[in-house]
Parts: C-alpha cells; structure tokens; sequence
C-alpha cells in the first residue's frame, strides 16, 4: 500500500485536468493558415499536394482531404500557406472542412459543429463507439487507442469503444474502406442499434486521402449512410478526436 502511495506521489496527476484547452507542441500541424494576398498562383503548391486538396484563386485548403505533410508550406515561397496549432478540426459537414483566408480558428471552431437536439438529448452523458478499421494503415488506429489511456483519459466523459457494435451507440470508421472491408463495414453498422451515429476519422475515410485513385476501394456505404460527423488529420491527434466527440454531444 504505501509503495502505491509513492508511486502516486511521484507521478501526480497523469491525466490532462483541461481536455478542451489543452496545450499542444507549437510543431504540431492543425488548421491551416492562408494569406491570398501572397499567392502568385505559381500553383507550386497544387501540384505537390498529394491528395488534390489545395486549389487558389482564391487560396483553399480542403481539411477532408489535407493530411497535415506540410509539403504545400515548405515549397511556397512567398508563404501564403502556414499551419496553425490549433487541433480542433472536426465539422458535421464536408463543406465546413474547406479552409479560406477569411477563417480564423475562433471562426472555423464556432460554426464546424452545431449540436442536434435528438444527439444532445440521447447522448450527451454517454457514448459507446465500435471502431471499424476500413482497410486502414493503423495511424489513426493507434492514436484511437491512446484516447483512453492514463493521459488522456476519454472514458472520464462516458465516451468510450466497446468490442462489439450489439453494444454501441455509433462506429467511428477509419481507413479509406476497401473492397475486403465494404461488407464487414456494412454488417456491423445494420448490426448497431439505431438511433446510431456514424463518423468518420481521418483523411482516408473521409476522402479516401492518399488511396483515393486506387481501384481496391468500395465507398458505397457513404452513398447510402448518413455521416454525423467528420474528424480530420493523418493520423488524428487524441485531442482533435476527444474534443470533436465532446463538441457532438455536448458543446456549449
């Protein structure tokens, strides 16, 4: 017992006290930051983007398809395009995703999510999520499991991932989902009780990011699903995800 008592003398407090003001590493990459007025539209930055996210005239930046590389910054050389550390990048619509010179992180944070009062008056003490990895490169898998773990602690918010979709609320789906991954996609979502949410978490579920060329893809399931809420990064940040859930069913 009191080796315990050490131990807990020692490390303190591992969780972050503020979940929604926490502080992040300046390096990290979040909302970008443009400035048209420095664009020549040399188009440098078009053509380097992996994912066809950037277009100009006027500078745009779309975050559903942006996976962070930061390539577009280091080959603009009048720097019309910078990063921001600002981690909370999710929206309930793809056309919140794209990024203008007029959006400022306070802007873009006020309007991404607006809570429904059907999700609010259901969920707002707790959710239960069956994360679906959807032919995906395990990035963002791996940072959906530090969500829970002693620093970040997400279960603290009755936010949590069950093993199977019989007991949740929702399936989070990450991935660009491939043709192997369409039907058990597909299988565990008409498996989850409704009412239900569907989100989407990173840049290849939602865009399909670097894979979405690729001819082994099956996208269907977007066609024919409502998608409540779209997260982006590459992978996503445990904040960027933490923070979207809380603004989703509860955001004051």
């Amino acid at each position: 017992m009191f080796d315990t008592l050490r131990m807990k003398l020692w490390q303190k407090k591992q969780y972050i006290p503020d979940i929604k003001n926490a502080p992040i590493r300046e390096q990290f990459r979040g909302l970008p930051i443009l400035n048209n007025s420095k664009c020549n539209s040399c188009n440098i930055c078009v053509n380097s983007c992996p994912t066809g996210a950037i277009s100009i005239n006027p500078l745009k930046i779309d975050m559903a398809k942006c996976t962070l590389c930061g390539k577009c910054k280091n080959l603009c050389e009048n720097n019309a395009i910078e990063y921001s550390n600002f981690y909370k990048l999710a929206a309930d619509s793809k056309e919140k995703l794209v990024v203008t010179q007029e959006i400022t992180s306070e802007e873009y944070y006020k309007r991404a999510i607006e809570v429904r009062k059907e999700i609010y008056s259901i969920f707002n003490r707790s959710i239960k999520f069956r994360q679906v990895s959807a032919g995906g490169c395990n990035g963002c898998e791996m940072e959906l499991n530090a969500v829970s773990n002693a620093n970040f602690d997400m279960g603290r918010f009755g936010i949590e991932f069950v093993a199977s979709p019989r007991h949740a609320d929702g399936i989070v789906i990450t991935g660009p989902i491939t043709k192997n991954m369409a039907y058990a996609l597909e299988d565990c979502y008409k498996s989850t009780p409704d009412p239900k949410v569907v989100i989407l978490c990173g840049a290849c579920a939602i865009s399909g990011g670097v894979f979405q060329e690729s001819l082994e893809l099956n996208r269907e399931f977007l066609d024919k699903y409502k998608i409540d809420l779209y997260i982006p990064g590459c992978p996503v940040h445990p904040l960027t995800f933490i923070n979207a859930i809380l603004d989703f069913i509860r955001k004051k």
